[in-house]
Parts: structure tokens; C-alpha cells; sequence
């Protein structure tokens, strides 16, 4: 069934090259030693969970407000993930890109644990009504951000190719 994928029709709906065996340059992940895998993935990890705490650290909110860092976190880092999957699907990349810029630095830059507990934390405090509203943009958000990231360089590549990225 056709799809829509940044603003063109697809064959069919995009998945995560990661496990795409059916395309050979995916299958090219696969050429990189698991232990180098897991290191670019912790690697990536602890720069991007440095990057968040310190976002978390410099914009602290009380327990009943609404979590500006943490919103403002979570959002930015899927908007990098929509353009990273833009750009990886679109240009050949090493084995180990996906590991650590996906996986590893936007895995540990967001944070929707955190989340979470930020909305139980406003409920406790009485501020339900903030609990909903940070849920629900948080959400809603999120996937815009990864869909506007993805969409937006998509064309961005496509223009710059001179025809369709994808």
C-alpha cells in the first residue's frame, strides 16, 4: 500500500533499515563487531545524557510546574532523530553512525522516563490540570517533531540532489 513519506509516495511504508534485510546497504550495518557496536552506543549515551542533564540542570521547575527542560529536550532530540533517519536513509553512512547518533546520543538525550515521572510528580502535587497539558503536548509534540524533522530535510536533501531523496 503507497505512503506518504516526506511529502512523496512511497512503494511502501518505511521501517528501520536495522532490521531491513532486504536492502543491501543495510545488510551492511551488520558487518560491525557487536562489542564496537555497544561501545558507540554507550559512547553516544553518556554525551547525550550529559547534554540532558545539564539541559535539566540549568532549567529547573517545581514539582507542580511544567517541565520546560525536559519538554524542550524531548522534542529537540526528536526532531534530530526525524532528520537523522532523513539523512542516513538517503546517504550511505558507516556501520556504527545509527549506533551512536540514533541509539546512543538522541537515546540518551531524550528522556521520556523522566517524562513520566515529571507528570506523577505534578499529579502528586495537585496540578493535575499541568500534568495533562504537558502530557498531551509532550505526546503530540514529539511525533510532529520527528515527522517535521524528517520531512524538512528529506526535501532539503531532495532539492539539494536535484530530484527526490527518497
Amino acid at each position: 500500500m503507497p505512503v506518504l513519506v516526506g511529502g512523496t509516495v512511497s512503494p511502501e511504508p518505511r521501517i528501520d533499515p536495522d532490521v531491513d534485510l532486504r536492502v543491501p546497504a543495510d545488510r551492511g550495518e551488520l558487518t560491525a563487531h557487536p562489542a564496537a557496536v555497544l561501545g558507540a552506543i554507550a559512547a553516544g549515551g553518556v554525551l547525550g545524557a550529559l547534554a540532558r542533564a545539564g539541559a535539566q540542570t540549568a532549567y529547573p521547575h517545581p514539582p507542580g510546574g511544567f517541565a520546560w527542560a525536559t519538554f524542550g529536550v524531548n522534542l529537540t532530540g526528536c526532531l534530530l532523530i526525524g532528520v537523522l533517519m532523513a539523512v542516513i536513509s538517503a546517504r550511505p553512512t558507516g556501520p556504527l553512525v545509527r549506533p551512536f547518533l540514533g541509539v546512543g546520543v538522541l537515546g540518551g538525550f531524550t528522556t521520556f522516563s523522566t517524562y513520566v515521572v515529571d507528570v506523577q510528580k505534578a499529579v502528586a502535587a495537585g496540578a493535575a490540570g499541568t500534568a495533562l497539558a504537558y502530557l498531551a503536548a509532550t505526546l503530540v509534540g514529539a511525533l510532529v517533531a520527528v515527522w517535521v524533522g524528517d520531512a524538512a530535510t528529506t526535501r532539503l536533501l531532495a532539492r539539494r540532489s536535484g530530484g527526490q531523496a527518497r
